[in-house]
């Protein structure tokens, strides 16, 4: 593996690269896209558009419960779903224009881009790791293995048994899945060298782990009825990193720019947002049954989500030490405030 010098300017030049050419091409195609643009209302609904990806992964849940709801028609919002976006194109379509809605994000994630230019600030909290007595079904990410191939795996620290790398499936790096995993291989003696990371969509992380392509594969809620009804075993969760609610911690994301030119939107957005994220939460059998149906993939359950607009910057703080540790930003040069905004419903202004 590359050493940490190495890993650093590999990541925040891809990054730069990344935000750089998004910003260039966005000058021309910002507004061109589905939904008409963000600076007049849906013609005849006399609501609001705001662009996102089509969302058939994890982070489904909220839009879904939002759309079928009613919630975001209720603050005179449409939610405009603009096809498939592979993870790591997510944040060049709000950069460039092609959606205004970017999340959620993971903390890492941010840091990263924002360090390398990227003008956009988390607005209103998504997907939270519940507490350690909630349903364990709710914790943002659990790890499997095929107990087949290796049954005596039983946690990370016997990973450490198997010769050479360890291949750990994750969605792309700088996410929730190498931050927790990390952090878990801390806590347990696995020296982070060991880990391999290979990256896919949760969706393929069951046939890769069946065909012996990864050792671990580390999915979320709307997949582990996939890997348990395939006979997968689990090795860990997100509980098992230690970092609290602030392990699943992730936010919604605008530009700069959005923000300053429709605050008022942002806010409505971030009622409508926190509402559906409520009602899943107090609904978790008709949430999930609502996400199956939105994914068409069998679901047992959904995050846990925030369910109000305010923002605890102080859950912002591991995940930032985290890449200081890994040598990725330099220490201090990134801090909460960077990352996030209050949307506080009831002011004036974003706070």
């Amino acid at each position: 593996m590359a050493d940490k010098k190495a890993l650093k300017k590999w990541l925040l030049g891809a990054v730069a690269l990344v935000v750089l050419g998004a910003i260039a091409y966005g000058a021309n195609v910002g507004n061109k896209s589905a939904g008409g643009g963000n600076t007049a209302q849906v013609e005849g609904s006399g609501l609001f558009p705001l662009k996102t990806w089509t969302r058939k992964d994890c982070g489904s849940t909220p839009f879904a419960v939002g759309v079928t709801q009613g919630f975001f028609k209720e603050e005179g919002l449409e939610i405009i779903f603009t096809g498939d976006t592979q993870a790591s194109q997510q944040l060049p379509s709000v950069l460039n224009g092609n959606n205004d809605i970017g999340g959620g994000f993971h903390p890492n994630a941010l840091t990263v881009a924002i360090a390398a230019g990227a003008k956009v600030k988390g607005v209103v909290t998504g997907g939270i790791d519940p507490l350690p007595e909630q349903d364990p079904k709710l914790r943002h990410m659990n790890w499997y293995i095929n107990p087949q191939e290796h049954p005596d795996i039983k946690n990370f620290a016997d990973l450490n048994k198997l010769g050479g790398q360890v291949k750990i499936s994750v969605i792309t790096n700088n996410t929730c899945g190498d931050f927790l995993a990390n952090n878990i291989a801390d806590d347990q003696g696995l020296a982070r060298d060991k880990i391999d990371w290979v990256t896919m969509p949760d969706i393929q992380a069951v046939q890769a782990l069946k065909k012996g392509l990864v050792t671990v594969s580390g999915v979320h809620p709307p997949f582990y009825k996939s890997m348990e009804d395939a006979g997968m075993v689990k090795i860990a969760d997100s509980l098992d990193a230690k970092k609290g609610i602030a392990g699943g911690i992730t936010y919604y994301v605008f530009t700069t720019d959005f923000i300053d030119k429709h605050p008022d939107i942002v806010k409505k957005f971030a009622r409508a947002i926190t509402k559906a994220q409520a009602w899943s939460n107090e609904h978790p059998e008709e949430s999930r049954k609502i996400t199956e149906a939105w994914i068409q993939v069998p679901v047992n359950a959904t995050h846990y989500y925030a369910a109000g607009t305010e923002i605890d910057e102080a859950l912002v703080v591991p995940w930032i030490q985290d890449l200081e540790k890994a040598g990725i930003i330099p220490q201090g040069k990134i801090k909460p405030s960077d990352l996030v905004v209050s949307t506080t419903v009831n002011a004036g202004k974003l706070q």
